[in-house]
């Protein structure tokens, strides 16, 4: 199929409740594979994909804050628990014939590649999927932060926030019928309102590098192809 995307390298970040189960813990192998045919479905239009995954399914780090843990503990025990998720999801996209490749910013040889950007943009082009485990490497930055990074490092065309809402709202729709959905939003808006879109020092990075971001449910049928084939679909976050 010829690439009718407006993009031709994006960069997905899902959150780690994405291969949760009904309770919103842990890894559920029917989750997964239903994320792998998600991304499937758009891995058809050729475009380019890479994701980045959290790991809240596994590991809340503020756990171990309110009961004293130090805070890199905290975020290293969370960077290794995106790794897992890394590995799951990448089981069931190549069960789905889509080859798939995990970089973590943490060495661990015996389980998948060291972050290597040459490398990443490399596996892109031969049209595998990879996904970026282990955040940026660091304690005090979240996966949020490392999609931005990885975006602009591999030179992708957008981020898109896959989350279970479809958009960016003044208020939390779950609470307030009432809540209005955003088109299209500045990062300055964005960061002024202290919307949830991403974390500050996230967006701040999409900022500086003219990196777009795009928020939509993931779960919707169809949401994620139609905003990739150009449809007016989410929220845009841009200049």
């Amino acid at each position: 199929m010829a690439n009718q995307s407006k993009y031709k390298r994006v960069l997905l970040k899902l959150s780690g409740e994405a291969l949760a189960g009904d309770d919103g813990y842990g890894i559920d192998p029917l989750k997964a594979e239903a994320l792998a045919d998600v991304i499937r479905d758009i891995a058809e239009l050729e475009i380019q994909i890479a994701i980045v995954i959290g790991a809240g399914n596994l590991w809340r780090g503020r756990i171990g804050l309110e009961r004293g843990m130090d805070r890199a503990t905290a975020d290293y025990m969370g960077m290794l628990a995106t790794v897992m998720n890394a590995m799951a999801l990448m089981d069931a996209l190549e069960r789905t014939g889509i080859m798939t490749r995990v970089q973590s910013a943490i060495e661990m040889k015996s389980v998948a590649e060291p972050y290597i950007r040459r490398r990443a943009i490399r596996h892109l082009e031969k049209g595998r999927v990879v996904i970026f485990g282990g955040g940026t490497g660091n304690p005090y930055f979240s996966t949020d932060t490392a999609a931005a990074l990885r975006a602009t490092e591999i030179g992708a065309d957008i981020v898109i926030k896959a989350t279970k809402v479809d958009g960016v709202y003044d208020s939390d729709p779950m609470i307030n019928p009432a809540a209005k959905r955003f088109e299209s939003l500045t990062y300055i808006d964005t960061l002024n309102r202290r919307l949830a879109v991403m974390d500050s020092t996230a967006i701040s990075l999409c900022m500086e590098n003219h990196m777009p971001i795009m928020v939509l449910n993931l779960w919707e049928p169809g949401a994620l192809r139609r905003a990739l084939l150009g449809e007016p679909v989410g929220t845009l976050v841009s200049e």
